[in-house]
């Protein structure tokens, strides 16, 4: 008896919701003229997995914060990086140069998104239009030359250029963008010596073959002609060279290379995009969207 009267009161509820549905609003000035509208969009912005992250960083007190003491506290790591000989941030595998270190003039690699410039608005645009990254849009994003500096970033590059520390940005940004990128680095008052020092993707390193997005060859060229004092970056891959993109081999990279971060290493915060989120779904790109993020959530780690 009570299952057939749950049924009939749902019926009820139904009918009554459908009715109103289909009913003209009687309701009058701003408030009704906007509501279809507020409806519309409602409906059509699904839910994203980023808008938290891409708040947390436009919007969040917290987040400058990280950024500003992590580069004071590198900026307090410089005089001692500068003074000790062999002082090293490329791994050994990765130092091809033989001549002493201390003979090589000091420099400083820099990634340059979410590490030195500030990308955030292009992915809130991502989030409000229901799109994924894409190199057309990327593209269309660097050449409007808007980012702007992480904060905390040029609080350190000036105390690096005043010690005669070169600036290297080496990213994943394609070579094609390279006028754009050294403007707008230009524009928020970043130095660069010249357009050497933008090491971007597609960059020819004679005697070593570059695999995918890997940074590998142009640390390495990098340090045929300087000492490196430290890298900053927003991924583990800016480091050190990633040969296998899963959770163990990322863990097992951090754990080798521990003692570094927060000295010759300097890790910045980024949640909104990185190689750890394909780590988790075995890098399959190809999945629909929804099946990816359903193999995310099937990652959390929920405490019995």
């Amino acid at each position: 008896m009570r299952a057939s009267v749950s049924a009939a009161l749902l019926l009820a509820a139904v009918l009554f919701v459908s009715g109103c549905a289909s009913m003209p609003s009687t309701l009058s000035g701003a408030g009704a003229s906007d509501a279809p509208a507020r409806t519309a969009v409602a409906a059509a912005a699904a839910a994203d997995d980023n808008l938290n992250a891409v708040l947390w960083v436009q919007r969040s007190a917290e987040y400058q914060a990280n950024t500003i003491s992590l580069f004071r506290a590198a900026i307090d790591q410089l005089d001692e990086a500068l003074a000790t000989p062999d002082w090293d941030a490329l791994v050994p595998a990765e130092r091809t140069q033989t001549a002493p270190l201390a003979g090589l003039a000091p420099a400083v690699i820099m990634d340059i998104d979410e590490t030195v410039l500030d990308n955030s608005p292009y992915q809130a645009r991502l989030v409000a239009n229901g799109e994924e990254y894409d190199e057309v849009t990327w593209a269309a994003w660097v050449e409007e030359r808007k980012a702007r500096p992480v904060p905390g970033v040029l609080e350190f590059a000036r105390a690096a250029q005043a010690s005669g520390v070169t600036i290297l940005y080496l990213s994943n940004r394609a070579q094609h963008l390279q006028e754009a990128t050294l403007a707008n680095l230009h524009a928020v008052g970043m130095p660069v010596k010249d357009e050497s020092v933008f090491l971007g993707l597609g960059t020819h390193v004679e005697g070593c073959e570059q695999h995918g997005s890997e940074k590998l060859c142009r640390r390495r060229l990098a340090g045929r002609d300087y000492r490196v004092l430290m890298q900053f970056g927003d991924q583990l891959g800016d480091f050190v060279e990633v040969i296998a993109n899963s959770t163990q081999a990322r863990a097992a990279l951090l754990d080798a290379h521990r003692d570094w971060f927060g000295e010759r290493w300097w890790m910045l915060a980024n949640p909104t995009y990185g190689s750890w989120e394909p780590a988790l779904f075995n890098n399959a790109w190809s999945e629909p969207r929804p099946a990816r993020r359903e193999t995310k959530r099937e990652a959390l780690d929920i405490a019995p």
